[in-house]
């Protein structure tokens, strides 16, 4: 099979569908098959370019994938005009690039959405490369966006988006959905859709508790006085509702046992957190710099808790951050509803708190400090139910034998 994946983030980002689709493009390489990526020039979180990139188009090799990147307008404002200017920017220079430098002819198009608008290039490039468009939904778009107050309900801007989700909808060949809420969302709304439940998931050998090391609790600043330590590694934004997190830290505070707390990360909103933790005169709150994918592993499994915290309750949200953590062997504290919750619940692999309730989240952390015995068997809980479920080698290697079936 030869498969182009568009998309706006790719490694050397860190980030979510950056570890998911360059995993999902390195097991299409393996299985055999010849996969193309369209990207923009790598600028996410920071908001600027990175070192050694720039200029209109460049193309390279990552894992035997080939690679071509296109111009974007960096932003890390998250205002709605800088995140237009950004997203149609690299809709324009894919769109456009992309049919000069990559007319070749594919058997499937996948584009990632969101930013839905993607799917404009998406839709156009499917005719170039005369390849079976598949809708690639990780966020349920617009309504996530309206859930989180970047887009005002009944809106222009609102009814427009929904319109274009349905225009998009209605020229893929397939819709996938990282989640079952999202599957069945759209099942709902799109009766006679081809739908398939590509789930996230985590690359389980690289991750377990075997991983922690000297060296990772010395960079997560353990000095061995005993306390019992809380790490949140991932993206400082809007939907993660970390200031919840501050709250529950300060709650913590004056606790005669001892709970650090680490933030490992970068975003648009972690300068107003470190500025908070400080007015909160958080001493026991540390912030680290944002570590590559590479480094996560040994640094999650030598903590004693994880977060895995949502600011509000997204329809089809699971945060991929929930897998590692339980592919760590590492108890969960989850701050969500929906589908999220209950994984945790089903496979008892944490305690699930709901978005916004700051007391519930350090009643739950404090239960977790004071009782190691009940960390281990929830850690061991959601190892377990990482390898047996999750392991993105097998959710792959489906797929890739769907989409095998299909051609064949």
């Amino acid at each position: 099979m030869k498969l182009t994946i568009l998309t706006q983030y790719y490694p050397p980002e860190i980030g979510a569908p950056q570890r998911r689709l360059s995993s999902l493009a390195r097991h299409f390489v393996r299985a055999g098959h010849e996969v193309r990526v369209l990207t923009a020039m790598p600028n996410y979180p920071r908001g600027e370019i990175y070192a050694g990139y720039g200029g209109a188009a460049r193309r390279e090799t990552i894992d035997g994938v080939s690679v071509l990147r296109t111009w974007i307008v960096p932003t890390q404002r998250t205002s709605y005009v800088h995140r237009l200017a950004n997203y149609f920017s690299f809709v324009g220079s894919s769109a456009a690039i992309g049919t000069t430098m990559e007319p070749g002819r594919a058997d499937y198009l996948l584009v990632e959405s969101p930013p839905l608008f993607l799917g404009m290039s998406g839709a156009w490039l499917s005719r170039v490369q005369r390849a079976r468009l598949i809708m690639n939904v990780s966020d349920l778009w617009p309504e996530s966006a309206v859930r989180l107050g970047v887009v005002r309900d009944g809106s222009f801007v609102h009814r427009a988006s929904a319109a274009l989700e349905r225009w998009c909808y209605r020229r893929a060949w397939m819709i996938t959905g990282q989640s079952r809420e999202i599957v069945g969302d759209i099942e709902r709304r799109m009766p006679g859709r081809r739908t398939y439940h590509l789930s996230n998931g985590v690359e389980v050998s690289e991750f377990g508790p075997e991983r922690a090391g000297r060296d990772a609790r010395a960079a997560l600043g353990r000095d061995g006085d005993g306390s019992c330590l809380a790490l949140y590694a991932g993206l400082h934004g809007i939907a993660q509702g970390l200031p919840q997190v501050l709250a529950a830290a300060s709650m913590l505070e004056g606790d005669r046992a001892p709970t650090d707390m680490v933030f490992i990360g970068d975003g648009p909103v972690k300068q107003d957190l470190m500025r908070e933790a400080a007015a909160r005169g958080l001493a026991r709150v540390r912030f680290l710099d944002a570590r590559p994918p590479d480094a996560l592993p040994p640094l999650l499994a030598s903590a004693d808790i994880l977060l895995v915290p949502l600011g509000i309750s997204i329809p089809g949200a699971v945060p991929s951050k929930l897998y590692e953590a339980m592919a760590s062997g590492r108890a969960v504290v989850l701050v969500a509803t929906g589908e999220a919750a209950a994984i945790v619940r089903q496979h008892d692999a944490g305690l699930v708190v709901e978005p916004g309730d700051v007391a519930g989240l350090a009643a739950a952390l404090r239960t977790l400090r004071d009782d190691p015995a009940r960390r281990r068997a929830l850690g061991e809980n959601g190892r377990r139910a990482a390898v047996q479920f999750f392991d993105r080698s097998a959710i792959a290697a489906r797929f890739i034998e769907t989409l095998e079936r299909a051609l064949s």
